[in-house]
């Protein structure tokens, strides 16, 4: 138990969030769902891996322990609205996110924190409004990697499929004395170009840049140890 919720056992925690039975369950669906139209993994394994590097990414940059708490809590539910459908899943999701948090009787400061952060999270229409949403944008968009590939008959792989499989390696680190936020990424060029890479994600790369600047941090994209950005 953290030293916030030892002082207010009202707060809630990540693991409280974990544990909920309809978290459960939506994510569970959620995934299913995506699975079922060809996406990447979306399921618990990326939940928990957002929310850690979310929560890591404030603690590291002197950020207090609530707000990273809170950006876990964002980051783990941030695509739970995948669970009605993948169209506008970021404004659906800060909808379902609020009436659980609602139940689990959380701040209502602190909810509006976590489903603003949920809500802008996206590359295409979502814009950086808070630390916690800016830790929950680096965090959701450094997570590429192999092992989110479903599929795997190469004869039907699309770009996304390539490029996300061609990823052999991926970590986000955050220099907190020199305020730079580094994603490293292994590429096996065999498999897919790094300009494929650029060509599929170069909005989450702005908008990940824009995440760090918010953080007063510097953003830094370095591929096979050569740094792009």
């Amino acid at each position: 138990m953290n030293k916030d919720k030892r002082q207010n056992p009202n707060l809630v925690t990540l693991q409280d969030v974990r544990c909920n039975s309809a978290v459960v369950t939506y994510i569970r669906k959620a995934n299913e769902n995506l699975a079922a139209i060809g996406f990447t993994e979306h399921g618990r394994r990326h939940a928990d891996l957002v929310a850690t590097t979310a929560r890591r990414i404030l603690l590291d940059l002197g950020y207090s322990v609530r707000e990273a708490e809170l950006a876990a809590i964002a980051g783990y539910l941030h695509d739970i609205g995948n669970v009605v459908g993948r169209t506008h899943h970021y404004t659906t999701g800060a909808l379902i996110a609020m009436d659980i948090l609602r139940e689990m009787s959380m701040d209502d400061e602190e909810i509006s924190d976590v489903i603003s952060a949920i809500g802008n999270h996206d590359e295409e229409f979502g814009q950086v409004v808070s630390n916690i949403s800016a830790a929950v944008i680096l965090a959701d968009k450094a997570d590429v990697h192999r092992s989110r590939v479903r599929n795997r008959d190469f004869t039907r792989f699309d770009i996304h499929d390539r490029v996300n499989y061609a990823v052999q390696d991926a970590n986000l680190d955050i220099d907190s004395q020199q305020k730079i936020i580094t994603l490293q990424l292994t590429i096996d060029t065999y498999i897919s170009r790094v300009m494929e890479y650029f060509e599929i994600f170069l909005s989450r790369m702005i908008l990940c840049r824009r995440a760090a600047d918010y953080l007063s941090a510097c953003f830094a994209l370095v591929i096979n140890e050569i740094q792009l950005l």
